[in-house]
């Protein structure tokens, strides 16, 4: 049977097409499956990871992340007329009539979250705009719901800000890992170092506050443009830029904990990494982080940045169990791909026989 993936032309197989690459890595001996996309880049992406991919050829003026900002606010309608295919959108770009919708969060609360820690520029422009924002954000996402006949969250807070919205949601699968590749390199960590990741989602002033109280930092990250000046120059702050998928199992394995402040996050797959790798989490009790770290056991779950940072340098200073690491990476192969997509086979042969 035909398996049909709508996705958003991003750059990169990582962050949002994720999920779907993953899921189509273990389905393709189930079904032949073709990827849709506005983009050729991204196609060419896809094609290059060895699946098929079609695309539109569509031109975008905008790059990295607010690629993605510039083709929800182009969306395009599309109907498959292939009655055997089974079609699972992915997309932010596409209204489309699917069997499935993936849904991962409406971009609107994302840019609500993100809003203190954009540039000035930015956070003057959507000031300006949001209500128009949220106005297309909400017709978008009840024209995806119609348009659907099943509507699948990434996360139980996804489908909460959803059901806000009065939309309903059918399900919830979180989105797959590769357990194979991201796992512990050494059984003997340095742990000379807290590892943590700078992007737009990032909560900076946290990071900053732990390096100040004399954590060591490393930071990971391709979006450096998003760093303010004080991360930049921090002595205890080791900006290390886009590293390698080999490179950041190396530092996932080898650092005392996972550092994950942020301000929107509706899965996240950084602490899902950092936990297959055997290293537990410090984050937030909120949104994805939240449900995917189990306080106590993998991590540590603070209510508010205040706490967070206590918990960083206490932990610094003081070290935890040593089991903390397997209960870690235990936890991570619940979220492996082929426990994932054994969960989305029972959906998809729910759909069509």
């Amino acid at each position: 049977m035909d398996l049909v993936m709508f996705v958003d032309p991003l750059e990169g197989l990582h962050g949002p097409l994720r999920p779907a690459y993953l899921l189509a890595r273990e389905l393709r001996g189930s079904y032949n499956v073709t990827f849709v996309t506005p983009s050729s880049e991204t196609a060419e992406e896809i094609r290059s990871a060895g699946l098929e991919a079609v695309s539109f050829d569509r031109r975008y003026f905008l790059r990295g992340s607010l690629r993605t900002l510039e083709a929800w606010l182009r969306s395009m309608r599309y109907s498959v007329d292939n009655d055997d295919a089974v079609v699972v959108n992915f997309s932010q770009a596409f209204l489309v009539n699917a069997d499935i919708y993936y849904a991962q969060g409406p971009i609107t609360r994302a840019l609500d979250d993100m809003y203190p820690e954009m540039r000035p520029l930015y956070r003057a422009i959507y000031r300006a705009l949001r209500r128009l924002f949220i106005l297309h954000d909400r017709r978008f996402n009840r024209g995806l719901r119609r348009a659907s006949r099943l509507f699948i969250a990434n996360s139980s807070f996804t489908r909460s800000m959803y059901e806000a919205w009065g939309i309903r949601v059918d399900g919830v699968i979180h989105p797959p890992l590769d357990t194979g590749f991201f796992r512990p390199t050494t059984s003997r960590p340095s742990g000379d170092y807290v590892l943590t990741y700078v992007g737009k989602e990032t909560e900076f002033s946290a990071i900053r506050r732990v390096a100040d109280a004399g954590v060591k930092i490393r930071a990971f990250g391709s979006k450096i443009s998003h760093v303010p000046d004080y991360i930049r120059g921090h002595p205890n702050i080791e900006l290390l830029g886009r590293v390698s998928d080999e490179e950041l199992v190396e530092l996932y394995s080898n650092a005392l904990f996972t550092l994950f402040p942020f301000t929107h996050e509706p899965f996240g797959y950084v602490p899902v990494e950092s936990m297959a790798c055997g290293t537990p989490v410090l984050t937030y009790a909120a949104q994805g982080p939240g449900e995917t770290v189990i306080h106590g056991v993998t991590g540590w779950l603070a209510k508010d940045e205040g706490s967070l940072v206590d918990m960083a340098v206490r932990i610094w200073r003081e070290g935890y169990p040593s089991d903390m690491r397997a209960r870690s990476r235990e936890r991570a192969e619940q979220f492996d791909a082929k426990v994932i997509a054994d969960r989305w086979l029972e959906v998809l042969k729910g759909v069509k026989g």
